[in-house]
Order: structure tokens, then sequence, then C-alpha cells
């Protein structure tokens, strides 16, 4: 009994010892809640500011020297300098949130456009990069076959067996690789496989690369699966190219992923060889995956190479038919990766979506029959005359490698980007403010997406905007 006794007066103490170290736990968390709440204070106060003077949210500088502060602190006082890091990430992602305004991008002001239009409003469209010619012919025909075929039905979270097979051969082909369909995955539109890559192949607290000028779905995605951005923001004196050595000291031990985007929306820049080649060795040896968003291959105009290229394991290449099929409205892309990444997005993809369209995957897999080398002669030809406008306009900017797209700065006193594309609006005119694009305020993207008359009519209204500012 005395022995029983004991044991139990033991037990006592230790649960007693263990309620006092929650207890002092529990204080140390209040205490943390109510320094988090005094942080966020902070950061709205500085939100605001930097909003007034036109500053950007993110300063990669100021994190930087913050990060090495910590990394400093935690090899002191002995904690994981990984853990610390991650645990500043999320501080810094809740900062961003609280500073950040809606910002003014491409998609934000064609949804304007489009409201004036409904209102009567004639509106000439440079601002989204959405083709206006008509996808192929066998899109018509194939869309009365539907019902005939029977794909109306549930399907496979990757996709129709039939369809991923025909993508694998066209894809095979037409980069000159070894893919089979277990390496693809149908997704509605390229931006769910961005979306679902992000989301379940990173942590939260990890870090992802992003060179910028960029497409703002890549930062958006991050954001929102509690991933830190760290950013390379290139530059038009330095033909858009990113610096191999700022890449090698952003990396750390929670850096999982470089974003790719060539040839790039908005500049239209594609990377020199060397270059991708050395970024593509520098993944290899962090062991870090790379994400390639490579809708815009079709209107490579110079020599581009496809991250397919290199076999890395750990590399995820997303497609679309909205740019090359012009096919935008029908919300079709894919992903492709090893079967190991393929599964981990499938599972996302099943979990929201159950599964993409069966009748749009049977549209876009007999798509794939049509010739579409005239659409990038069209853009090209396009392209090649709005850079000749431009130049006559004064326009600052890089004659575009691919896409659809000129990135052009405007050398004028306190000009913004936002201001001036909201104005334009006024004139009939639709373009993108740069700084849906990164820290870019003296900029606007053009797009090639009408037709020459109505693109000639654009850049007038634009060359009489620029005269009257």
């Amino acid at each position: 009994m005395h022995s029983s006794q004991a044991q139990s007066n033991q037990v006592y103490k230790k649960m007693s010892d263990i309620n006092n170290l929650r207890n002092k736990m529990d204080l140390v968390t209040l205490e943390m809640i109510k320094l988090l709440k005094t942080r966020t204070d902070i950061a709205k106060e500085i939100g605001e500011v930097k909003k007034n003077i036109g500053k950007g949210v993110t300063d990669e500088e100021r994190e930087d020297n913050l990060r090495g502060k910590i990394i400093q602190v935690s090899k002191e006082i002995g904690l994981n300098e990984t853990l610390a890091s991650k645990f500043l990430n999320f501080l810094l992602n809740e900062s961003i949130k609280v500073q950040s305004t809606n910002k003014q991008t491409h998609l934000s002001i064609f949804l304007k456009a489009k409201s004036l239009e409904q209102k009567g409003e004639k509106i000439i469209h440079m601002e989204v990069g959405e083709p206006d010619f008509l996808p192929p012919k066998i899109v018509e025909k194939s869309l009365s076959e539907v019902f005939e075929k029977g794909f109306i039905k549930y399907g496979q979270a990757k996709g129709i067996p039939m369809f991923r097979e025909a993508l694998a051969e066209f894809v095979s082909k037409k980069f000159d690789v070894k893919i089979t369909n277990e390496n693809i995955l149908v997704s509605p539109g390229a931006r769910f496989s961005i979306f679902s890559a992000i989301s379940t192949l990173l942590n939260p607290g990890d870090e992802m690369i992003v060179i910028e000028p960029a497409w703002p779905a890549y930062k958006d995605c991050a954001l929102n699966a509690g991933i830190k951005v760290r950013t390379i923001n290139t530059t038009l004196e330095g033909k858009w190219e990113p610096s191999i050595e700022q890449m090698k000291n952003m990396i750390n031990s929670n850096t999982k992923m470089i974003v790719l985007n060539y040839p790039n929306n908005p500049t239209g820049k594609i990377l020199p060889e060397k270059l991708q080649d050395s970024i593509i060795e520098l993944a290899k040896e962090k062991q870090l995956y790379v994400l390639s968003d490579e809708i815009y291959s079709q209107y490579a105009k110079t020599n581009w190479k496809s991250i397919l290229s290199y076999n890395y394991e750990k590399s995820i290449v997303t497609q679309s038919f909205s740019k090359s099929h012009a096919m935008t409205g029908f919300r079709i892309g894919y992903g492709i990766a090893s079967k190991h990444i393929i599964e981990k997005m499938a599972k996302l993809e099943a979990l929201c979506l159950t599964n993409v369209s069966e009748p749009i995957q049977y549209v876009a897999m007999k798509a794939l029959q049509a010739d579409t080398t005239n659409n990038s002669k069209i853009v090209q030809k396009r392209l090649d005359m709005l850079s000749e406008k431009a130049k006559e306009l004064g326009l600052e900017f890089i004659i575009p490698d691919g896409a659809m797209y000129i990135f052009a700065k405007i050398n004028q006193e306190g000009f913004n980007g936002v201001e001036f594309a909201n104005s334009a609006l006024e004139k009939g005119l639709a373009v993108a403010p740069g700084e849906g694009f990164g820290n870019y305020t003296n900029f606007i993207r053009i797009s090639a997406c009408q037709d020459e008359k109505a693109l000639m009519e654009g850049m007038h209204i634009l060359g009489n905007i620029m005269r009257d500012n």
C-alpha cells in the first residue's frame, strides 16, 4: 500500500509540474499574441505611409537584414535557425497581407473596360493576353460530338486517360522528350496546375523565388498557401536577366522552389541558354523544385529551351490551350511532372474539383490535331508592328523574344502606370499598369491581341495621351 501511495504521489507531483509548465507556456503564448497585435498595428501604419508615397509593399533588402539578425540571435540562444526563419516568414507574410492594397492589374483594368463597354463605350483591349482569333475549326465540330461520344460523366482527377495519352504524345514530339500519361495532369487552365504545385509541394513558412516582372498569380498562390515569396527584381537596363549570384545568396534552408516563366509575361524575354542552364544546375545542387510556366512557348520567336529537356525529377511544367489554341474561355490546361509529383497534385485537384469537365477535355483532345502555327505568325507580325510604333512614340523597351506583349517604360516625370491606365480608359484604350507585375510603376504592358487596325488606333490614342501629359 505504501508503495502504491508513493507512486500516486509521484504521478500527482509530475502532473502538477506539467500543469505549471503548461501555465507558463500559456502565459508566453498570450504575450506573443499581444506582441503580434502590436506588430500588426505597426505594419498597418507602415502600409499607409507606403501607400501615400507610392512605395511597394515588399522590401527585400530590409527583410534580408532582419533575417540575418534572427539567424544570429537563434545561434546565440540555441534556437533552430530553420524554425526561427519559418516563424519570421509567417510574420512577414502577415505584414504583406495587412499592407497590401488592391493593386491595379491587367485583370482589374479589363473588368473596368468591360463595365464601360456594357454602358456603350468603345474600348480597344490592349491590356489582356486573350487572342482575338477563334479556336481551330475542329473545336467547333468536336463540341457537337460530345453527347454522341459519351464524354459527359465523372472521370479521373488526373484527366481522361485517352486525353492524357494524346497530351503525352504531343509533348514528347513537340519538345523532343519522353513523356508518358503518368506524367500528365489535366487542369482547368494552367493556373490551377500552378496553384496545386505550390500548395502541395511546399509547406507554410517555406520560401519560393520569383523573378520579376512576373504574372501576379505566382505570388498570390504562394501567399494563399502561407509560402514566403523572395523576389529577384530584374531591370530593363539589365535586359530582364536575373543575377545567378543574387539567386545563390537568396537560397537558405527554407527555400524550396524557383518559379520560371519564359517566354516571359510581361516582357517577352527568353533567357540566354547558358543562364537558364546555370539556374537549373543551381536548383539541382540545392534540390529545389523548378516550376516552369511555359504557356507562351507557342510564341517563342528566338531559340527557346523547355525545362523538360533537362530531365530534372523536381521540375513541373505548366501548359495551356488558352494562348496556343485561343481557347481562353474553355479553361483547359495541364501540368507535366514526375509521377510522384503528379500524384500529389491530383489529390488536391480531386478534393477541389472531382475532375475537369469531360466535354472540355474531349474538345481539347481534338484541338491537338489542329495546326496552330499561323497563330504564331499573326501575333509575331503584330508584335513587330507594335514595336515599330512604340519606338516612334519614344517608349523604352526590349524587343520581345516571344509571348504577345511589350513591356514599356514611359520616361515622364512623376509617371504612374495605374493613373495612366485609368485615364487611358476614358479615352477608349485599355493597357495594363506595370505595378501588377512587380515594382514597376513607370511601366505599362501592351498586348498584341487585337487586329492590326485596332492596334494602330490604340497606339494612336496612346501617343495622344502621352503628348497631353
